[in-house]
Protein backbone atom coordinates (compact mmCIF):
# COMPACT_ATOMS: atom_id res chain seq x y z
CA UNK A 1 0.00 0.00 0.00
CA UNK A 2 2.89 2.45 0.85
CA UNK A 3 4.34 1.70 -3.01
CA UNK A 4 1.11 2.54 -4.38
CA UNK A 5 1.11 6.25 -2.20
CA UNK A 6 4.40 6.93 -3.47
CA UNK A 7 3.23 6.21 -7.17
CA UNK A 8 0.38 8.19 -6.83
CA UNK A 9 2.14 11.07 -5.53
CA UNK A 10 4.62 10.88 -8.19
CA UNK A 11 1.67 10.39 -10.43
CA UNK A 12 -0.11 13.43 -9.17
CA UNK A 13 3.84 15.15 -9.55
CA UNK A 14 4.20 14.32 -13.18
CA UNK A 15 0.26 15.09 -13.77
CA UNK A 16 0.41 18.91 -12.30
CA UNK A 17 3.73 19.22 -14.46
CA UNK A 18 2.24 17.91 -17.55
CA UNK A 19 -1.18 19.83 -16.68
CA UNK A 20 0.85 23.06 -16.57
CA UNK A 21 2.09 22.84 -19.79
CA UNK A 22 -1.39 21.62 -21.04
CA UNK A 23 -3.21 24.15 -19.34
CA UNK A 24 -0.81 27.21 -20.37
CA UNK A 25 -0.60 25.84 -24.58
CA UNK A 26 -4.95 24.98 -24.65
CA UNK A 27 -5.60 28.07 -22.71
CA UNK A 28 -3.17 30.29 -24.83
CA UNK A 29 -4.16 29.19 -27.99
CA UNK A 30 -8.06 29.53 -27.04
CA UNK A 31 -7.74 32.68 -26.32
CA UNK A 32 -5.32 33.79 -29.15
CA UNK A 33 -8.57 31.84 -31.93
CA UNK A 34 -11.25 32.61 -29.97
CA UNK A 35 -11.42 36.60 -31.32
CA UNK A 36 -10.85 35.19 -34.83
CA UNK A 37 -13.09 32.22 -35.28
CA UNK A 38 -15.97 29.83 -33.49
CA UNK A 39 -15.83 28.58 -29.68
CA UNK A 40 -15.69 25.11 -30.92
CA UNK A 41 -12.86 25.65 -33.06
CA UNK A 42 -10.87 27.60 -30.71
CA UNK A 43 -12.02 25.01 -27.80
CA UNK A 44 -10.40 22.03 -29.76
CA UNK A 45 -7.60 23.52 -31.15
CA UNK A 46 -5.98 24.70 -28.21
CA UNK A 47 -7.26 21.14 -26.10
CA UNK A 48 -5.59 19.29 -29.12
CA UNK A 49 -2.28 20.98 -29.11
CA UNK A 50 -1.93 21.56 -25.42
CA UNK A 51 -2.91 17.69 -24.49
CA UNK A 52 -0.57 15.73 -27.15
CA UNK A 53 2.54 17.88 -26.61
CA UNK A 54 1.80 17.37 -22.34
CA UNK A 55 1.41 13.30 -23.74
CA UNK A 56 4.87 13.19 -25.07
CA UNK A 57 6.33 14.68 -21.99
CA UNK A 58 4.25 12.52 -19.66
CA UNK A 59 5.18 9.88 -21.12
CA UNK A 60 8.87 10.49 -20.72
CA UNK A 61 8.68 11.86 -16.90
CA UNK A 62 6.11 8.79 -16.32
CA UNK A 63 8.01 5.71 -17.26
CA UNK A 64 11.20 7.35 -16.04
CA UNK A 65 9.49 8.23 -12.00
CA UNK A 66 6.41 6.88 -11.98
CA UNK A 67 5.61 3.03 -13.55
CA UNK A 68 8.22 0.16 -13.53
CA UNK A 69 8.53 -1.13 -16.95
CA UNK A 70 7.27 -4.48 -18.01
CA UNK A 71 11.06 -6.25 -19.09
CA UNK A 72 9.34 -8.24 -21.72
CA UNK A 73 7.90 -5.09 -23.34
CA UNK A 74 9.98 -3.17 -26.03
CA UNK A 75 9.67 0.80 -25.40
CA UNK A 76 8.47 1.14 -29.24
CA UNK A 77 5.28 -0.89 -28.16
CA UNK A 78 5.48 0.32 -24.97
CA UNK A 79 5.10 3.75 -26.33
CA UNK A 80 2.40 2.81 -28.46
CA UNK A 81 0.34 1.74 -25.85
CA UNK A 82 0.55 4.49 -23.84
CA UNK A 83 -0.34 6.50 -27.18
CA UNK A 84 -3.52 4.54 -27.53
CA UNK A 85 -4.41 4.85 -24.09
CA UNK A 86 -3.40 8.73 -23.96
CA UNK A 87 -6.05 9.07 -27.29
CA UNK A 88 -8.61 7.77 -25.35
CA UNK A 89 -7.84 10.35 -22.99
CA UNK A 90 -7.59 12.70 -25.51
CA UNK A 91 -11.30 11.93 -26.82
CA UNK A 92 -12.30 11.83 -23.80
CA UNK A 93 -11.09 15.27 -22.77
CA UNK A 94 -12.05 16.89 -25.82
CA UNK A 95 -15.65 15.47 -25.44
CA UNK A 96 -15.75 16.81 -21.98
CA UNK A 97 -14.45 20.14 -23.01
CA UNK A 98 -17.16 20.33 -26.08
CA UNK A 99 -20.44 19.27 -23.51
CA UNK A 100 -18.92 22.54 -20.98
CA UNK A 101 -18.59 24.49 -24.05
CA UNK A 102 -21.84 24.00 -25.03
CA UNK A 103 -23.23 24.00 -21.23
CA UNK A 104 -21.53 27.43 -21.67
CA UNK A 105 -23.65 28.44 -24.93
CA UNK A 106 -26.80 27.25 -23.70
CA UNK A 107 -26.91 28.96 -19.93
CA UNK A 108 -27.34 32.62 -19.38
CA UNK A 109 -25.95 32.10 -15.92
CA UNK A 110 -22.74 30.91 -17.22
CA UNK A 111 -22.42 33.63 -19.02
CA UNK A 112 -21.01 35.93 -15.63
CA UNK A 113 -17.91 33.69 -16.28
CA UNK A 114 -15.97 35.58 -19.42
CA UNK A 115 -14.39 32.95 -22.31
CA UNK A 116 -11.48 32.61 -21.30
CA UNK A 117 -11.97 31.87 -17.60
CA UNK A 118 -15.14 29.44 -18.43
CA UNK A 119 -12.43 27.86 -21.09
CA UNK A 120 -9.96 27.76 -18.07
CA UNK A 121 -12.93 25.90 -15.49
CA UNK A 122 -13.39 23.41 -18.14
CA UNK A 123 -10.26 22.23 -18.60
CA UNK A 124 -9.40 21.78 -14.88
CA UNK A 125 -12.72 19.67 -14.68
CA UNK A 126 -11.41 17.70 -17.70
CA UNK A 127 -7.74 17.38 -16.23
CA UNK A 128 -9.22 15.91 -13.43
CA UNK A 129 -11.69 13.35 -14.68
CA UNK A 130 -8.86 12.42 -17.60
CA UNK A 131 -6.20 12.10 -14.73
CA UNK A 132 -7.92 9.50 -13.26
CA UNK A 133 -9.06 7.39 -16.86
CA UNK A 134 -4.76 7.70 -17.04
CA UNK A 135 -3.35 6.32 -13.97
CA UNK A 136 -5.79 3.31 -14.13
CA UNK A 137 -5.45 2.44 -17.27
CA UNK A 138 -1.25 2.59 -17.24
CA UNK A 139 -0.57 0.55 -14.50
CA UNK A 140 -3.29 -2.21 -16.20
CA UNK A 141 -1.44 -1.99 -19.33
CA UNK A 142 1.55 -1.06 -18.82
CA UNK A 143 3.21 -1.85 -15.20
CA UNK A 144 5.05 -4.60 -14.36
CA UNK A 145 2.88 -6.42 -12.12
Amino acid sequence: MKKLLEQIVKFGFVGVVCFLIDFAISTGLFHILINGTTRNFATGVGGFFGFTISVVINYILSMKFVFERKEDMSRKKEFVIFVILSLIGLGLNEALLLACSAGYEASDFLKIFNDTIWFAVSKIFATAVVMVYNFISRKIFLEKR
